[in-house]
């Protein structure tokens, strides 16, 4: 799939039912921000839509730190710990489109920032290739942003995780996922769950399955106190991933980003 000429198109229209295409849509129900203390080409066949039904993330994150979906300068009042569906919707608006009409088809990328389908084509965000967004991060003191797997509290289950109801070759959405994200200052970094081979040249991190290390490879990107900081985050199938096949349609898909702030040793900044 990720093919979107005027032919491909016509054959994607013909081909696949109404209901079925509803099922692959990607819902975003709501993203969240607590406190926290602490190389086979695979793609998709060209009569298939590929996406997800259920897409809920959710981004926990230090104390220091807070976000908008608009610069606010340094009025902290302003910034909050949650982002809502509409928040979402109204950045998506400028696409003509929403969170409940986004559909995910393969795609691929070198450097997290263009994507081509696997004809070599360019593709534009959330036009049913990746979902993209921007927010604006921001911070009381000088700290490093980490993704984390780490939970906010004790009994919470909410620190980065990616995973799927789906079982059989569905399952194998979770393996040719990406997550990324682009500042200006660091450039971009590249999530890749249950992290295997590179393709396309990808340079990737995993997060540890067991206890949380803070290291330089779990860096995103950088914050200076009181500075608001654009941050781009996009999400995709990797088209070029070995087990991006026709087998993960349908798939459920959940992705869970926790985010900790940590100083230049990479120690959690309580």
């Amino acid at each position: 799939m990720g093919f979107f000429s005027k032919l491909a198109d016509g054959i994607v229209s013909e081909k696949v039912p109404f209901k079925r295409r509803k099922r692959l849509i990607i819902f975003v129900a709501l993203i969240t921000l607590l406190s926290m203390t602490t190389s086979t080409v695979a793609w998709f066949s060209i009569n298939t839509f590929a996406g997800v039904d259920n897409l809920d993330i959710k981004i926990s994150m230090s104390a220091q730190l807070k976000v908008a979906m608009e610069d606010y300068g340094t009025d902290l009042e302003r910034y909050g710990k949650v982002i809502t569906n509409e928040m979402i919707d109204s950045y998506l608006g400028r696409f003509d489109t929403s969170l409940e009409d986004t559909v995910l088809d393969p795609v691929t990328t070198t450097d997290g920032t263009s994507f081509t389908n696997q004809r070599g084509a360019e593709r534009e965000p959330n036009n049913r290739s990746y979902l993209e967004f921007e927010c604006y991060f921001i911070a009381t003191e000088n700290m490093w942003v980490h993704l984390t797997t780490e939970s906010t509290e004790q009994g919470n289950d909410d620190g980065t995780k990616v995973t799927t109801t789906s079982t059989g070759p569905q399952a194998d959405v979770v393996n040719c996922t990406r997550v990324d994200f682009s500042t200006e200052a660091n450039g971009t970094a590249i999530y890749e769950p249950n992290k295997s081979t590179p393709v396309n040249g990808q340079v990737t991190f995993d997060l540890p399955s067991g206890e949380m290390q803070y290291s330089d490879s779990t860096r995103i990107f950088h914050l200076e106190q009181l500075t608001p900081t654009r941050v781009t985050i996009r999400l995709w199938v990797d088209g070029e991933d070995p087990q991006c096949d026709d087998d993960v349609q349908d798939a459920q898909l959940g992705v869970q980003l926790g985010f900790i702030g940590c100083d230049e040793n990479n120690i959690p900044i309580s």
